[in-house]
């Protein structure tokens, strides 16, 4: 184990155990932010040459249908500020939501205004609560940093299926480089290993998934490459500013904020800013500052002095710790069991790591290829 150390340009530090830094300190999170930032973001004018013939690409293959696209929302700011600009836009998404049973009162509150506002429609998949708590409990008694993978892996999941239902190739999300282009894979693993979910489940599980939404790598692979799958980082072709945008949404969609990035859900508040940190050490402001920072959106100092604030400072974590083992069924002793007992990591259970490593060159071609219009 490595000395602790930080990052000279970003906030990323050897609480991720891969974490390296080359001769000025730099570590080869940011290095790589930078690179990607340099190759796949393009000028100003490049990107709004490149966001017209994407609309205009999406109105035409739209033409005589009732949506022409559907976009992920969830709440959150990135979401729903691509709702936003999608209308603005002149394009006719249908806005679509996982409901995995976590939503808050706040951010059902900021879809419904929303949507209200933009006068978008909304198809919500409400997953089978009994299936996916099951899942999630597999997760959580597998001991490993990620329990995020089954709402991200079901989120992916219901956005192809609602695409085949409208009809549409075009799936647009937030998902951007500029804000979100730092995070360690040793934190987070892949949402799109179904073998790995399957697996966790099948040793700690009870319930077979039966409604759960799920899709293969090879499956969803085989559609962006067939072309009946474009995924469209509406974001990556905008100046995005994310305080311009909270300030925006406040004005025109009467949005909230929610006290942290992610926090529109009470599991992932709970889990971000108590579980994984208790358990892992793992603060995810840290890498989601230094993409900020990178940006030039935030200073180093200012993003350090928000990492010395509680992650929970503008919300309850004891209302939420008992909201949460309420729901899942079990006891703040059993909990405690669950936060001590020994961590593991997502490669000490059956994956497809190698191949999705060793798949660099196919991966890049995967991501281009859902690019293009």
């Amino acid at each position: 184990m490595q000395s602790y150390r930080q990052c000279n340009r970003c906030l990323m530090d050897t609480s991720d155990p891969e974490i390296f830094f080359d001769d000025c300190g730099n570590c080869n999170h940011c290095n790589h932010y930078f690179h990607r930032v340099s190759t796949e973001i393009s000028s100003s004018a490049e990107r709004e040459s490149n966001l017209a013939a994407v609309v205009e690409r999406i109105r035409k293959e739209g033409r005589g249908k009732e949506y022409d696209c559907i976009a992920g929302v969830s709440g959150g700011v990135d979401s729903t500020f691509v709702i936003y600009k999608l209308k603005e836009l002149g394009l006719r998404p249908l806005a679509v939501h996982f409901d995995n049973g976590w939503n808050s009162e706040l951010a059902v509150a900021n879809i419904k205004n929303a949507l209200d506002r933009l006068k978008i429609d909304l198809h919500t998949y409400v997953v089978d609560w009994e299936e996916f708590r099951d899942l999630q409990m597999s997760f959580l008694k597998a001991s490993v940093p990620n329990c995020e993978i089954p709402t991200d892996h079901a989120i992916t999941a219901t956005l192809v299926k609602a695409a085949k239902m409208v009809g549409t190739r075009y799936v647009i999300n937030g998902s951007n480089i500029v804000t979100e282009g730092i995070l360690p894979i040793s934190w987070v693993y892949y949402s799109h290993d179904l073998y790995h979910l399957k697996a966790l489940h099948r040793r700690f599980g009870t319930i077979p998934l039966k409604t759960f939404p799920s899709i293969s790598l090879s499956c969803f692979t085989l559609r962006i490459l067939s072309g009946r799958y474009r995924m469209v980082n509406l974001l990556n072709y905008l100046d995005y500013d994310k305080v311009t945008a909270v300030e925006t949404m406040k004005r025109e969609l009467g949005w909230q904020y929610y006290g942290g990035k992610h926090y529109e859900s009470i599991y992932t508040r709970w889990y971000q800013g108590y579980y994984l940190l208790a358990k892992f050490g793992f603060d995810k402001r840290r890498a989601h500052l230094s993409a900020i920072v990178c940006a030039g959106q935030m200073t180093r100092d200012q993003g350090l002095a928000e990492l010395q604030r509680d992650p929970y400072a503008e919300n309850d974590l004891e209302g939420d710790t008992e909201f949460v083992v309420k729901k899942l069924g079990i006891t703040r002793e059993q909990l405690d069991v669950l936060v001590s007992a020994p961590n593991r990591t997502h490669l000490d259970y059956p994956n497809i790591n190698r191949f999705i490593e060793g798949s660099v060159a196919l991966r890049h071609f995967i991501r281009n290829r859902a690019k293009q219009v």
